[in-house]
C-alpha cells in the first residue's frame, strides 16, 4: 500500500518532524552485493534533502540487481512508512521485502525467511510514494534489513534514497540498559537496624 502528496508535507506526517533519519546509526549502516562499499550510507539523509543528490548513490554489481541493506537505529523506533527512491531506465528497485531485529542476514537466509512485510514498488524518482507498514508489526525495531531482489528490467539496481517516517523512543538502547541496572536493589544500601547498630533500646 502506498499513498501520494496530497496534502501540505508541512502540517501533515511526512513532514521532517516524522522522519527517523536522525535516529539511524549511519556508520553501521552496511549492504551486500553493493558495487562501491560503503555506498549504502549515502542513500539516507533528510527528507527535505531526498531529491538533492551529489552524484553518490547504492548500485548493485553489474548483472545482479538484488541488494541487501541492513539498517540499525540507535534507539527503538516505530515506522509507520517507508519511501524508496530509485534510479531511471529500468534500475529502480521493484520489491522490497523487510526483516525486523535480525542481525547478520545474507541472501540465502532472506530468501528462506519469512518476511515482516513485502511491497511491491513503484518507479518513484521524484519521491511522492511513501509505502504504509502494518504498523502494529513495526514497534521496537532497533533494526531493520531490506531485502530488494530485484529492479524494474535494469542489469543493476540503482537507489537514490531510504527514508522511515515514524517515532523514536526517548532512551537510547544503552541508557535503558544503564537504568535497568541502577534500579536493582544493593542489599549493602538496606543494612537492618541490628546490622547497622541501631536497634532499639527498651524504655524503663
Amino acid at each position: 500500500m502506498s499513498c501520494t502528496h496530497d496534502h501540505n508535507c508541512e502540517d501533515h506526517e511526512c513532514s521532517s518532524d516524522w522522519s527517523l533519519y536522525k535516529h539511524i546509526d549511519l556508520p553501521k549502516v552496511s549492504a551486500l552485493n553493493e558495487s562501491v562499499s560503503g555506498s549504502a550510507k549515502s542513500v539516507f539523509k533528510a527528507w527535505e534533502q531526498r531529491l538533492h543528490s551529489s552524484g553518490e548513490h547504492l548500485e548493485s554489481n553489474e548483472g545482479d540487481p538484488e541488494l541487501l541493506v541492513f539498517v540499525p537505529f540507535t534507539s527503538d523506533v516505530k515506522i509507520k512508512s517507508i519511501s524508496i527512491i530509485g534510479g531511471p531506465e529500468g534500475t529502480s528497485p521493484s520489491k522490497l521485502r523487510v526483516f525486523i531485529n535480525r542481525e547478520g542476514i545474507d541472501f540465502s537466509d532472506a530468501e528462506s525467511m519469512q518476511a515482516v512485510q513485502e511491497w511491491e514498488l513503484a518507479e518513484n524518482l521524484q519521491g511522492v510514494l511513501e509505502y504504509q507498514t502494518r504498523y502494529s508489526k513495526f514497534q521496537s525495531v532497533g533494526n531493520i534489513t531490506l531485502h530488494f531482489p530485484e529492479s524494474f528490467g535494469g542489469d543493476i539496481t540503482q537507489i537514490r534514497y531510504i527514508g522511515f517516517k515514524g517515532e523514536a523512543t526517548q532512551l537510547k538502547r544503552d541508557v535503558v540498559a544503564t537504568i535497568v541496572y541502577e534500579i536493582r536493589p544493593n542489599p549493602s544500601d538496606h543494612k537492618t537496624k541490628a546490622e547497622t547498630g541501631g536497634g532499639f533500646s527498651q524504655v524503663e
